[in-house]
């Protein structure tokens, strides 16, 4: 492997976000933060817990895994789709670099700076409501999976866009509503029957129950079914990835 390579790729891509310090960093915090205060005012006025968990509370995974979502599809997108505006991206494929370490590095650094956010907003959180963490490793677990899966996702639509407008496409018309929809700021136990049936449709709940598990030992869906979850979307970017390499998809053309 050619750690040189990767790391120059990681490393330029950590330091793009310290330029844009505010666009990379504190824009997220801050609307995730007013996400809180908003929505914990307003419905926690009303809705004072949800089995047994202050509801300021129970939405903080929520919070932190619709940010991690959007971010993480966001970095690794616009992080490959610069390249390939300005056409520096033919100088990196020419180079001695192989197709596993330019993924390696570019979304490597993207699930890095999605981390780094979650725990950001984790530790914000910490200052509005009481927080637990009943299971850490497993949180740490489906931080860094969820964070390496949505880079992936969004390293294959820098790929596919061919204009900024479809950069956004994607995180703000399907990513979002679908996080919104998958349980973030509710329990799914919480709807009709015929909704939960509905929303169990939705791959995001899997994913925000399982982060939500983690913290309180609440889940919507089991363990198993949001492991399973994650591990096969990650195993169809992976796929998607290698395709897009074999074939030149977007990138030799």
């Amino acid at each position: 492997m050619n750690v040189h390579a990767v790391r120059t790729i990681y490393m330029y891509e950590l330091a793009r976000a310290w330029r844009t310090l505010f666009q990379s960093v504190v824009s997220p915090v801050i609307s995730t933060s007013l996400y809180f205060v908003v929505f914990g005012a307003a419905i926690g006025s009303r809705i004072t817990e949800v089995d047994g968990v202050a509801y300021g509370a129970f939405i903080v995974p929520g919070l932190i895994m619709l940010m991690l979502l959007t971010q993480s599809v966001s970095n690794a997108a616009f992080a490959i789709y610069f390249p390939k505006f300005n056409g520096t991206i033919y100088e990196l494929l020419s180079a001695p670099v192989s197709s596993f370490e330019i993924v390696l590095g570019y979304v490597g650094a993207a699930a890095t700076k999605s981390v780094i956010l979650g725990l950001i907003i984790l530790a914000t959180a910490s200052f509005f409501v009481p927080l637990q963490i009943a299971h850490p490793l497993w949180m740490v677990v489906f931080l860094v999976l969820t964070a390496v899966t949505f880079s992936l996702l969004g390293f294959i639509i820098g790929i596919w866009a061919d204009g900024f407008e479809k950069l956004q496409f994607i995180p703000l018309l399907i990513i979002t509503p679908l996080a919104f929809l998958g349980g973030t700021f509710y329990s799914i136990d919480m709807l009709p029957p015929a909704w939960q049936t509905v929303t169990l449709f939705n791959p995001v709940v899997y994913l925000i129950s399982g982060f939500r598990w983690s913290f309180y030992g609440l889940t919507d869906v089991s363990i198993l079914a949001s492991l399973v979850t994650v591990s096969a979307f990650l195993a169809a970017c992976l796929a998607a990835v290698w395709w897009i390499f074999r074939t030149g998809y977007r990138l030799k053309a």
